[in-house]
């Protein structure tokens, strides 16, 4: 009897962790070693890992980072605007600049580290070309 190929494919969990990849991709770095920067211009994915040389360009983020970025931001400010209105019942339009400044601002800053984190997750998966047989891009 042969083994089956799932039985015989090496374990994702333990050479590619995914829980520091996500960290690293957090931070905006390399899923692979942590130092090299993952992103230029704000959002555009480098074509490879300055440090390592990790091949980048396998990265497929989309809209995935927007929708993640809109789901916290919406999950934090809709209870903070709730319980700002109950408790101090500030004019509309301190309320409304407040937290659309608020809205832009988390935006802006999350919106990156998300990036971050799903390129890191897609490495850690193997998705879309991050596979072992991928060879590694040197310089840029």
């Amino acid at each position: 009897m042969t083994e089956s190929s799932a039985a015989m494919a090496p374990d994702a969990d333990t050479d590619r962790p995914t829980m520091p990849a996500l960290a690293k991709g957090w931070r905006c770095k390399c899923p692979e070693c942590g130092q090299g920067k993952l992103l230029h211009s704000y959002l555009k994915v480098n074509t490879s890992c300055s440090y390592c040389g990790l091949n980048l360009t396998h990265a497929r983020a989309d809209d995935g980072p927007a929708y993640l970025t809109i789901l916290i931001v919406g999950h934090i400010m809709a209870p903070l605007m709730h319980v700002v209105y109950f408790s101090w019942r500030p004019e509309p339009l301190v309320m409304f600049s407040f937290f659309t400044i608020g809205c832009i601002a988390s935006s802006l800053y999350l919106l990156p580290r998300m990036k971050g984190i799903v390129i890191a997750y897609q490495w850690a998966r193997r998705m879309h070309g991050f596979d072992k047989e991928t060879p590694a891009v040197k310089g840029q």
